[in-house]
């Protein structure tokens, strides 16, 4: 019998038991009532001296007795036989006298002892209805019961899971080389411990959200082929006391069984958060669960040939003692991939995707900057549900560029209503931001502007990148202020009026400009100084009362220096489109008739090939295939217009 089926049976028995033990005390207690008034009318009988014959059994309560005038007899079991005696001792001596000319009463008494069956029925079932529980209790600690494998840890199942290998990474072949250490120890420890070498007993991964930190983990095990015990920081955190370090227990003891073998935790910084970071003290059941582990990777434990991999993207609110070596020895950076690693990730996710003859990859990852590799795998998918959608046997570049868009603008919206006024003040708010980034050195080439809706943005300007820089100079900050102004300075030459549509530019602008202040020393005024802490997160209990590290007269001059930035791009912003103003109405013209512009047909439109006579001559074109992406958008909110 399987436990699945014990188990239910078990419980059908219980039930039973319950329900028999129920339905007995009920029906004890209505017939108990029933009896007294029973009991009661029979005495009455006896009060009126109407009985002339009776017998009773002492045993069982059987009582027969004849009314006067009566030929026939009548039975009933009295409740009690001691009451039944007190309440008739003298009857018999009174009737008599009574009655002297009536035959005297008599009165038979009968002994059957079977009352100790009666009373052992209650007896027997509370003993098998204790026996059902003890029963059921033993069954479900053997079976594991959800509250006897509470402080066990909740390891997912890995028997339906697709074994990863190293072949499954692309775009992180240093990241690699950094694991393949791990490998070969756990596949061959007797060359590292003849020459006296320890593996690092932990391995954290750090990086982005999507960049493949949980794949790595899982390759490294492909690799070993070695038992994989993955679980998520917030498993470890409930709401009872002492859980969560219990859960620790069991997990490295499942892993010390299995040895050699690999523990993988998720977003650790649920349960690795700085200590004595809230009000709560040192007793809070997340600062145990982090003792706990702390001493099952460095403690008085062995932790042989058991490797700990974790994965966050928030190591600034670890708390040190799990950074330090001996612990997390080996700290490893999986970042954004790089142009090459882009194009890798995507032949790996493209290998069971027809691609069209015109689909290029290395073209995809040139435009793709700033994409992880989940990014890349949601791009491709995307292109081949449009593909799909469209009937097509092969995804197309225009699938990819469309797809890209969406990932990053959302789809077009082309069945929106919108007024021709806010149709203009959108086409010269993108040409604004267009024209400045052409004649900003430092800005990226303009490769679509439209006034199509996508998402929460009216109309986007679109750049694409040359190159993987990650270095921002002071020039190309400023300038990239200019250029997010292009739209609200547009507004305000042409139109007389600026509108809500240039929110999110000022707020972008702004907070460039702050960070040339306050983080990166940009300013002779302030020097080279950094003013506030660059850490963004807030711990109630540990900044409590926190001040911030410069003074109010400080706090004025970071905020004249910043707006005295934004003036002066503001300015420069004007002088750029006051001079190229025919091309402002020339482009915005063109935005009206067609609704987008190419990066192509935007230069010639710069350099003077493209006139007023296209505007006149050309139809309008409905065609959305020539949508090409790119990850630096400027776009101005629809609900703004």
């Amino acid at each position: 019998m399987t436990p699945k089926k014990s188990k239910g049976i078990v419980t059908y028995l219980f039930i039973l038991v319950l329900a028999i033990f129920c339905l007995y005390y009920i029906g004890t207690k209505l017939g108990q009532n029933s009896e007294r008034t029973e009991y009661a009318s029979v005495i009455t009988h006896f009060d009126n001296y109407e009985v002339c014959y009776y017998e009773l059994d002492l045993g069982t309560g059987d009582l027969i007795y004849q009314l006067l005038g009566e030929e026939e007899k009548h039975a009933y079991n009295v409740p009690s036989v001691q009451m039944f005696y007190e309440d008739t001792k003298n009857y018999r001596q009174e009737y008599n006298e009574l009655h002297p000319d009536a035959p005297l009463v008599q009165d038979f008494i009968k002994v059957t002892d079977r009352t100790w069956l009666y009373s052992l029925i209650p007896v027997i079932l509370t003993v098998l209805l204790g026996i059902a529980i003890l029963f059921f209790m033993m069954k479900q600690s053997a079976g594991g019961s959800k509250y006897t494998t509470f402080g066990k840890a909740n390891l997912k199942n890995q028997a339906n899971t697709r074994k990863a290998t190293f072949a499954d990474v692309a775009g992180a072949d240093e990241e690699k080389q950094e694991l393949a250490e791990i490998v070969d120890f756990l596949k061959h420890p007797n060359k590292y411990a003849d020459i006296g070498a320890k593996v690092p007993k932990g391995v954290l991964l750090l990086g982005p959200p999507g960049t493949g930190k949980t794949l790595l983990a899982r390759a490294v095990a492909g690799e070993v082929g070695c038992p994989f015990f993955p679980i998520s920081g917030s498993d470890f955190v409930e709401m009872f006391v002492g859980v969560g370090a219990s859960r620790v227990r069991d997990l490295f003891d499942q892993a010390k069984k299995h040895a050699p073998s690999i523990v993988f935790i998720d977003e650790i910084d649920a349960v690795g958060r700085h200590r004595g970071a809230g009000l709560g003290g040192g007793h809070d059941e997340r600062e145990q669960t982090l003792n706990q582990l702390l001493v099952e990777m460095d403690g008085f434990t062995g932790n042989e040939n058991v490797i700990v991999i974790a994965a966050t993207n928030r190591r600034d609110i670890l708390d040190p003692a799990l950074l330090r070596p001996g612990r997390f020895d080996r700290q490893i950076v999986v970042g954004y991939p790089d142009v090459k690693g882009r194009e890798d990730i995507l032949k790996v996710h493209a290998k069971n995707k027809p691609l069209g003859p015109d689909v290029d990859l290395k073209v995809i990852a040139q435009t793709t900057q700033g994409f992880t590799g989940a990014d890349l795998e949601n791009l491709l998918n995307e292109a081949a549900l449009l593909a799909a959608r469209a009937e097509r046997l092969a995804i197309t570049e225009a699938d990819i560029e469309e797809a890209t868009m969406k990932v990053i603008a959302g789809p077009e919206k082309k069945s929106r209503i919108v007024t021709e006024h806010d149709r203009r003040v959108t086409a010269y708010h993108e040409s604004g931001h267009a024209i400045a980034a052409y004649n900003l050195p430092t800005q990226d080439k303009v490769h679509q502007v439209t006034i199509i809706q996508r998402g929460m943005a009216a109309g986007l300007t679109v750049t694409r990148p040359d190159n993987d820089d990650q270095h921002v100079s002071r020039n190309q900050m400023r300038e990239s202020i200019i250029m997010l102004l292009g739209g609200r300075v547009a507004e305000e030459l042409i139109l007389d009026d600026i509108c809500t549509g240039a929110s999110n530019d000022i707020e972008r602008a702004t907070k460039t400009a702050r960070n040339m202040v306050t983080r990166y020393g940009f300013s002779k005024r302030l020097g080279t100084v950094v003013y506030g802490s660059e850490n963004d997160e807030v711990f109630l209990g540990k900044d409590y009362g926190h001040t911030r590290n410069y003074s109010e007269a400080v706090a004025s001059e970071i905020d004249e220096e910043v707006k005295s930035i934004i003036e002066k791009a503001y300015s420069d912003c004007a002088d750029i489109l006051r001079a190229n103003i025919d091309k402002l109405h020339l482009l915005a013209k063109y935005l009206l008739k067609f609704e987008k512009i190419d990066g192509e047909d935007f230069e010639k439109l710069m350099r003077g090939e493209i006139t007023e006579d296209v505007l006149i001559d050309t139809p309008q074109s409905t065609d959305n295939s020539d949508d090409t992406p790119a990850p630096s958008i400027s776009g101005e909110p629809a609900e703004a217009l």
